[in-house]
């Protein structure tokens, strides 16, 4: 692949390949099927999804178990983990691409981004935006690191890797047909289930 940023490059090799190595685990399934358990507890009747940035599926194969006939897709820049997800994925329904990249086609009645707006270059949000707007049929789920202002953080040991800000916030003014159902945190010192502190916010496309 060529990339347009560094950031893409970064996922694409051996970084997100060491993350793809660290990031599957039971714990962290049932850590995510608590999570869309309350995240999607206001998002009824989905029969299909996308997830952007799906890695190697954990969390699509949480939301399989929550929602047991959904048709699942997911867009996904490193090979290895594309190709763990075509382990249970059709293989036709994943898409091994840049988010800047991929093409959209159609709708889905949901589409989900999870610690992946933050990874993505200040620069290209608008693009993103742009494209996750044009793929929500009715439900948009986001869950990243938040911050009122936009801000660069040292993400283990590399710089201007993880950037945070109101992204849903920046969603809400660019997009008018959105608006938010349901807003929560997640805390990292939680006593049972695996999680970051991290911000999620389902919206829900007007129409």
């Amino acid at each position: 692949m060529k990339f347009t940023t560094e950031q893409e490059a970064f996922w694409a090799g051996e970084f997100g390949n060491a993350y793809m190595e660290r990031n599957q685990s039971e714990a962290l399934l049932a850590s995510n099927l608590n999570f869309y358990s309350r995240a999607l507890r206001q998002a009824p009747g989905l029969e299909n999804c996308i997830e952007f940035g799906a890695n190697v599926g954990m969390n699509l194969r949480a939301l399989k178990l929550l929602r047991s006939g959904i048709d699942q897709h997911a867009i996904e820049i490193n090979a290895n983990a594309a190709a763990k997800l075509r382990e249970f994925l059709p293989p036709q329904n994943v898409y091994n691409v840049s988010i800047l990249e991929h093409e959209v086609k159609r709708t889905f009645d949901l589409v989900l981004i999870r610690g992946v707006l933050i990874h993505i270059n200040p620069e290209a949000l608008a693009t993103v935006y742009e494209k996750l707007h044009s793929s929500t049929g009715k439900y948009l789920l986001i869950c990243e690191y938040y911050n009122t202002t936009p801000v660069a953080i040292e993400y283990r040991g590399h710089k201007d890797r993880l950037f945070k800000r109101d992204f849903c916030g920046e969603m809400l003014d660019r997009y008018p047909d959105l608006e938010l159902v349901d807003y929560g945190f997640d805390y990292h010192r939680d006593p049972t289930f695996l999680h970051d502190d991290c911000t999620w916010f389902l919206l829900r496309k007007k129409g």
